[in-house]
């Protein structure tokens, strides 16, 4: 089967934690919201990769299942610009031989992993396809 065209990545995940997940998007990541709902918003990541928050009452439980994984060369950089924000930190910078990755675990608002990772496989070459 011919791949049928996509453009754009977007996940939603419900936020009960409005403000302090807004400011931890915002502030704290530096992530544009590009547009505002009613009762969500959605930032842009990197390229056409967006992440959506909508206010809901609650999150889904237990929310440390999700993983948000965030990809960049400055994993020690943003864990110390992370601790400097008082953000929880549930493991900090490790390298992972298995998956061949140096990465970090953090705590949003709301209870969702923030994985903030680097490849060390040389195969990984996906920034510039």
């Amino acid at each position: 089967m011919e791949r049928l065209p996509i453009s754009e990545f977007i996940t939603f995940l419900p936020a009960s934690a409005w403000d302090a997940t807004r400011h931890f998007y915002e502030q704290l990541l530096g992530l544009p919201c590009v547009l505002e709902q009613v009762d969500c918003c959605i930032y842009q990541v990197a390229g056409a990769g967006y992440l959506g928050f909508c206010r809901r009452e609650a999150t889904p439980q237990p929310a440390e299942r999700v993983i948000l994984t965030l990809v960049s060369e400055a994993v020690d950089a943003w864990y110390a610009h992370l601790l400097s924000h008082g953000v929880e930190i549930t493991k900090p910078p490790t390298y992972n031989e298995r998956y061949q990755i140096y990465h970090l675990f953090a705590r949003d608002p709301n209870g969702y992993l923030i994985e903030i990772q680097r490849f060390e496989d040389p195969r990984w070459n996906a920034s510039s396809e």
